[in-house]
C-alpha cells in the first residue's frame, strides 16, 4: 500500500517541478522573459617593450584598483639609454647655440688682425714690384728680378683677398642652412629622449581600471618580448548580460528599457538593469541558452547593463532576465 502512494507523490511533485519552471520561462502577458548570460569584459595585459619581468605584485583572485602597480622589468637597460640619449642631446644643444650665436668675437678680432698684416705684405710687395718695373726699363735690374717681385706682388694679393674674405665669414656668421640642419639635430635628439623615457615608463605595468586578475601567466625572472601575455584583468565595471529576444516580442522593448535580472544561485534577489544595444541582425540562438522554445528559433541579441552588479555576477552566469512591458 505504502508502495502505492509513493508513485502518486512522485508524479505529483514532478509535475509541479515541471509547471513551476514552465511558469517561471512562460511570457504572462504583462512581463518579457527572456534567457541569456552574463558577459564581463576581460583585458590581457603585457608590456610594451621587452625585457625581464623583474616582479609580479598580484595572484590570480587578487582584486586590483586602477593604477596599481601589478607588474615590473628590469628597467637598468632603458636607463642607461636615457644617459647615453641625454648625453647626445646635450651635444646637438651645444651646437644649435653655437651656430645661433655665430663666431665668437675673439675669432673675428683675429681674422681682422691678419686682414691688416696682409695689407702690409701687400703693399710692400707692390712698391717692390713697381720699382722693379722702373728699373728693368733702364736694365738696372734682370728680367728674372722683375718677374720675382711680381711672383711675390701676386701671392700677396690672393692672400689679402683669401682673408677678406674670411673676415667677411666670420662677421656672417654661419649660413641659415647650417641653423636650421643644427636645430633639426638637436630636435631629432629630444625626440629620442622622449621614446627612450616613454620606454622606461613602460617597464611599469598599471592595472587600466578596477578588476580581478583572473590568470597569472609568466613569472619573475621570465624574458618577454613586447606585447606578450602577463596578465588578464577581468573588469568589474561594466557587467552586461548577453540575452536574446525573437522577432514578435522586438516591439516589446527599446533602448533604455528597465529590466530585472535573476541567477539561479539566488533566484530571489533581483539586478536592476536597462536595455542597451539591439542588435540590427537575426541569429540563430546560442545553446548556452538552455531553453526550448528558442533554442531552435531566429533571435536578436540584446545587451544589457546590469546597473547594481556584486561579486555573484561571473563571467558566463545564466540569468533570467524580466522586462515589465505593461
Amino acid at each position: 500500500m505504502k508502495k502505492k502512494l509513493i508513485i502518486p507523490l512522485l508524479l505529483i511533485a514532478g509535475l509541479g517541478g515541471w509547471w513551476g519552471f514552465e511558469a517561471k520561462d512562460r511570457d504572462d502577458g504583462k512581463n518579457l522573459l527572456l534567457h541569456g548570460n552574463v558577459d564581463i569584459r576581460e583585458v590581457t595585459l603585457g608590456f610594451r617593450v621587452a625585457g625581464r619581468i623583474a616582479s609580479l605584485s598580484c595572484d590570480e583572485g587578487d582584486a586590483v584598483k586602477a593604477g596599481d602597480v601589478i607588474a615590473q622589468l628590469d628597467d637598468e637597460p632603458y636607463r642607461r639609454a636615457i644617459a647615453e640619449i641625454a648625453g647626445q642631446v646635450a651635444t646637438a644643444r651645444a651646437r644649435a647655440q653655437m651656430v645661433e650665436s655665430g663666431y665668437r668675437p675673439q675669432e673675428t678680432a683675429q681674422a681682422r688682425a691678419v686682414v691688416r698684416e696682409r695689407e702690409v705684405t701687400f703693399k710692400n710687395a707692390k712698391r717692390l714690384f713697381d720699382r722693379q718695373e722702373q728699373l728693368l726699363d733702364t736694365k738696372a735690374v734682370s728680367i728674372q728680378d722683375r718677374d720675382d717681385a711680381e711672383a711675390r706682388y701676386r701671392e700677396a694679393e690672393a692672400r689679402l683677398k683669401s682673408a677678406r674674405e674670411q673676415l667677411t665669414l666670420l662677421e656672417s656668421g654661419f649660413r641659415t642652412e647650417e641653423i636650421a640642419q643644427a636645430k633639426g639635430d638637436l630636435a631629432r635628439a629630444e625626440g629620442a629622449l622622449k621614446i627612450a623615457e616613454l620606454n622606461a615608463e613602460d617597464t611599469v605595468l598599471k592595472a587600466p581600471t578596477n578588476g580581478v586578475i583572473l590568470t597569472r601567466a609568466q613569472e619573475a625572472g621570465a624574458i618577454v618580448a613586447a606585447g606578450t601575455p602577463v596578465l588578464t584583468l577581468s573588469l568589474k565595471q561594466p557587467i552586461w548580460v548577453r540575452a536574446y529576444i525573437h522577432e514578435p516580442d522586438l516591439g516589446r522593448i527599446h533602448p533604455g528599457s528597465k529590466v530585472e535580472v535573476f541567477t539561479d544561485s539566488r533566484p530571489n534577489q533581483s539586478y536592476a538593469g536597462t536595455v542597451g544595444f539591439i542588435s540590427p541582425r537575426a541569429e540563430f540562438t546560442p545553446k548556452s541558452v538552455e531553453t526550448t522554445k528558442l533554442r531552435t528559433l531566429l533571435v536578436y541579441r540584446l545587451r544589457i547593463t546590469v546597473s547594481n552588479p556584486d561579486d555573484e555576477l561571473r563571467q558566463g552566469m545564466p540569468v533570467t532576465v524580466r522586462i515589465a512591458t505593461q
